[in-house]
């Protein structure tokens, strides 16, 4: 019995050891063995006292048994012996029962205080770090949040420069379209000057003409009057060749700048203006023949697209040629003014090396330029191509809804 009372007293003092070993970090693993303990302690309690009653229960059978033997037998001296030892025995069972009962009293009264101030200190503990745990998670909230709302403000700000760079890409090319759309409007109303000016060489030729009939009757008269004032004839003959000769190296000049060309100068001669006459008919040519490829592909195109695609109730696509007046090609249906076109072709800054714009007009809700080298036939027919047959088929898809 004492070895099994050592035991236990041992037992708790190995584990109170242990628990102190343990570090403030292994909380969970207190808690754990504490109810381990805590099990334990019941358990142990419990077979105690199951031990105790079947004792209890052993020893009221055997006194119940020599009470009876005694009354029947008084005289034999064997079973007072027995008797003797037996209560001997329970009275030493009994002192060291009251004994260990004592010692475990005063080893809880001992343990108790301590137990509680442990459980105080270690309920204190797991409450601050609680509340550190909490203030950081608070601490890692409110990072995050701030992380999230300079994200969100630094996707904003990029979508609004990406917003503001498409509006000021699309400024520009309308600014650029407008502007072209002037030169080329300017460069029409020369062209248009130049016809003009050429009817007006054309009368301008008949008057000369008249003129050398004029100066020949006039010297014939001269001759066969044979007067004295002969002089004064022949300066009115000069001056009135001098008259004609300015109207019409007015008429060169006028129908020279009428073209668009801009090296004129105050002292330029007839010859000089003839010159320069030819030498941008020369670049007309040139622009003319370097458009004629894509005349004949947008040509065919219409052809080809009135053909199988275009609807009997809609009119068909008429590619209009304005080479030689404006540099232009442009593409619209029949029935629709000059201005409502669907594709524009022109060289980009009048110079072939450059390249060829195309202006698409096909969607109303954008209008898209597309830029081509010179050699690109292939490639910008395909794109009028797509274009054309795409605007047909939102119509006739409108049409069916």
């Amino acid at each position: 019995m004492k070895k099994k009372r050592n035991k236990k007293f041992s037992k708790k003092f190995k584990i109170k050891k242990r628990n102190k070993k343990f570090s403030k970090k292994s909380k969970i693993l207190k808690k754990k063995y504490k109810i381990k303990k805590s099990n334990k302690l019941r358990k142990t309690k419990k077979r105690n006292l199951k031990r105790k009653k079947r004792r209890l229960r052993k020893i009221n059978r055997i006194a119940s048994r020599i009470k009876l033997e005694k009354i029947k037998l008084p005289k034999f001296n064997k079973q007072i012996k027995q008797f003797k030892k037996i209560s001997f025995i329970k009275m030493a069972e009994s002192i060291f029962k009251l004994f260990d009962k004592a010692v475990m009293e005063t080893a809880d009264f001992i343990a108790r205080p301590l137990k509680s101030f442990r459980d105080y200190r270690q309920e204190k503990r797991i409450e601050k770090l609680r509340k550190i745990e909490k203030e950081r998670k608070q601490k890692e909230k409110t990072i995050k949040l701030e992380e999230e709302l300079r994200h969100k403000l630094k996707e904003k700000e990029l979508k609004e420069e990406i917003k503001i760079e498409r509006e000021r890409k699309k400024d520009i090319k309308n600014f650029l379209r407008k502007e072209q759309a002037e030169i080329r409007r300017e460069q029409s109303e020369r062209q248009k000057k130049f016809l003009a000016e050429l009817k007006l060489e054309r009368q301008l030729e008949s008057f000369r003409k008249r003129e050398v009939k004029e100066l020949a009757n006039l010297e014939k008269i001269a001759l066969a009057q044979e007067r004295a004032e002969y002089s004064g004839l022949q300066s009115r003959i000069e001056i009135l060749k001098q008259k004609y000769r300015a109207i019409r190296d007015q008429a060169i000049k006028k129908r020279v700048e009428a073209l668009g060309v801009t090296t004129i100068q105050e002292g330029d001669d007839r010859e000089t203006l003839l010159e320069k006459e030819k030498q941008y008919t020369l670049e007309r040519q040139k622009i003319e023949n370097c458009l004629e490829s894509f005349y004949r592909s947008s040509n065919s195109l219409c052809f080809q697209i009135n053909k199988r695609y275009i609807p009997k109730h809609r009119s068909i696509l008429r590619c209009i040629d304005r080479r030689f007046e404006s540099g232009e090609i442009y593409l619209r249906f029949d029935d629709a003014p000059e201005e409502e076109w669907l594709l524009l072709i022109y060289i980009k800054n009048n110079s072939p090396k450059e390249g060829i714009i195309i202006e698409d007009k096909t969607d109303p809700t954008k209008n898209v330029s597309h830029e081509f080298k010179t050699t690109e036939i292939f490639k910008a027919s395909d794109m009028m191509v797509d274009s054309l047959v795409r605007l047909l088929e939102r119509e006739r898809k409108q049409k069916a809804s």
